[in-house]
């Protein structure tokens, strides 16, 4: 008979990166998503829904999302800043 084991919990969680990097995974993943988004849109805008269609939005993707990721780490502190003055504290 096989038994199945559980995943080891700790060591899942040793694999995950340290705390301090959250700004930055932060970024990145909302660049990744971002980008990926607004690509489909604007290449759907311009040239319609086409049979290279997705072609051409890894295309927009390729130049977008890096360019993407360094945006977001440069806006986030600004951002973080101005939330406090439109949402209440506390």
């Amino acid at each position: 008979m096989t038994q199945i084991v559980a995943p080891d919990i700790a060591g899942a969680r040793s694999r995950k990166l340290p705390k301090r990097t959250a700004p930055v995974v932060f970024a990145f993943l909302m660049a990744l998503i971002m980008a990926f988004l607004m690509c489909c849109v604007i290449v759907a805008a311009s040239d319609g829904i086409t049979a290279g269609y997705m072609s051409d939005v890894l295309k927009a993707y390729s130049l977008a999302m890096p360019a993407a990721f360094v945006c977001v780490l440069i806006v986030r502190p600004l951002v973080a800043r101005l939330v406090p003055l439109f949402v209440q504290v506390g």
